[in-house]
């Protein structure tokens, strides 16, 4: 009887014993892919989220942040090749023609009456051009001729317009080698045919230094 009861509680200790050893071999068993299906979920649910977290290597991929921002934007007389190489792979675009935009130009102020600035403004006025296309025109043939009549390079340019050569301001009267308004008409004949406007002409004078 004496035995028995040690043997039962020998089988008990033993019992519990192996139970204690067990656990931990259990709970190391669902350990691991339990943290694999949280982290794959975790990598799942940031990219539902905000699927362009990461870093931006592509400029056509822009976070929304970068909305809103102002663009500047600048223009080029001329012609432009764009090409880009990665190892020995290249990508050359054509050239592509960009058209010259009108260009600001200083304020001019009121011309002296009678003077050559004065006759060129009244002109501009009978085409219906403003004030910012008088600025341009100032702008224009100051950097030509400083409204000298009589301005002449060697190139053979003459006149407020520096017309090449000068004799081709005969068109618009005989007295063109002297005479202020015959050169103004010719000039803005000029202009108007070849740029359409004052404005159109500074600015190929600001882009390539000669209209």
């Amino acid at each position: 009887m004496g035995k028995h009861s040690s043997d039962a509680s020998l089988q008990v200790r033993q019992t519990a014993a192996s139970g204690v050893a067990r656990r931990p071999q259990t709970r190391r068993r669902f350990r691991l892919p339990l943290l694999s299906i949280a982290a794959t979920f975790g990598i799942v649910l940031v990219s539902v989220v905000d699927p362009y977290s990461g870093t931006y290597a592509n400029a056509a991929v822009a976070p929304s942040q970068w909305g809103g921002h102002s663009i500047q934007q600048v223009d080029v007389a001329g012609g432009y090749r764009l090409k880009a190489s990665r190892d020995f792979y290249g990508v050359t675009v054509p050239v592509k023609r960009i058209s010259v935009s009108a260009a600001a130009a200083p304020f001019a102020g009121t011309p002296d009456p009678g003077s050559a600035k004065a006759i060129a403004k009244a002109l501009l006025t009978s085409k219906g051009w403003g004030a910012s296309e008088y600025n341009c025109l100032v702008s224009l043939w100051d950097r030509e001729s400083g409204w000298n009549v009589y301005a002449a390079n060697p190139s053979g340019a003459y006149g407020i317009p520096q017309a090449l050569p000068g004799n081709k301001m005969a068109s618009a009267g005989p007295n063109w080698q002297s005479n202020a308004r015959t050169q103004i008409v010719w000039g803005l004949g000029y202009i108007q045919g070849r740029y359409k406007t004052p404005c159109g002409a500074w600015a190929q004078s600001q882009a390539a230094g000669w209209y």
